[in-house]
């Protein structure tokens, strides 16, 4: 696997700057191959120091395959809208661990349904040039009606008359999630793996795995 980095080490203002720059290299189209492993990424933290789980499933039999654990200090404050220089050192030191190569990330944060296009699924499926997919539990902006309750409803998420995402339904009469493209992906691609990978739950497996994984509980 090609692991891409930049500095780390920058200040809020240099932080925007370069996430501003790099947007405009996310692939917004589908350009992935055959899906038989599909990966989770969650961080904890606990006493300043971070705990990034990535977990690798099947697909789409959605069985454990791979996992791998890496940790940091954590260096970089919480300011929204900037997670990735407070998650993503340890997320590249744990991919850089995975004896797997997943075919497809899903992020438990952002694509482009960011203030400038870079959340976290896009900036480190960019760093790793691995197709990635945005599944958030909250929005972080944009506007949207609500879908209808049954799962597999989704509605358009829009800001400044931008499409940036879905709000999709994943489960019948429970909240939704925030899909948008991470990167080598479109829309449309994201929400199938989406609930495809959501089997009785809310979020999809992925997340759930690496989850459990970040939180010291055994798989």
């Amino acid at each position: 696997m090609r692991i891409s980095s930049h500095r780390w080490d920058l200040s809020p203002r240099e932080a925007v700057a370069l996430q501003k720059k790099l947007a405009g290299r996310v692939v917004r189209e589908r350009r992935l191959g055959p899906v038989a492993r599909v990966a989770g990424i969650d961080v904890g933290f606990c006493d300043g120091v971070a705990r990034a789980a990535v977990v690798v499933l099947s697909y789409p039999e959605l069985e454990v395959i791979d996992s791998v654990l890496a940790t940091r200090p954590v260096t970089f404050p919480y300011i929204p809208g900037l997670l990735t220089f407070r998650e993503g050192p340890v997320i590249l030191d744990a991919m850089g661990k995975l004896g797997t190569v997943p075919d497809l990330l899903i992020f438990d944060g952002q694509g482009i349904a960011h203030p400038r296009r870079l959340g976290i699924a896009s900036h480190i499926g960019l760093l790793l040039d691995l197709p990635s997919i945005g599944c958030a539990k909250s929005r972080l902006c944009g506007r949207h009606e609500e879908p209808c309750l049954e799962r597999g409803c989704h509605i358009l998420l829009i800001d400044h008359g931008e499409i940036i995402g879905e709000v999709v339904r994943t489960r019948s009469r429970v909240k939704p999630v925030f899909v948008s493209i991470g990167h080598r992906v479109d829309l449309s691609t994201g929400i199938e793996y989406v609930l495809a990978c959501c089997r009785g739950y809310r979020l999809p497996e992925t997340t759930r795995w690496a989850d459990r994984l970040a939180a010291g509980k055994r798989l």
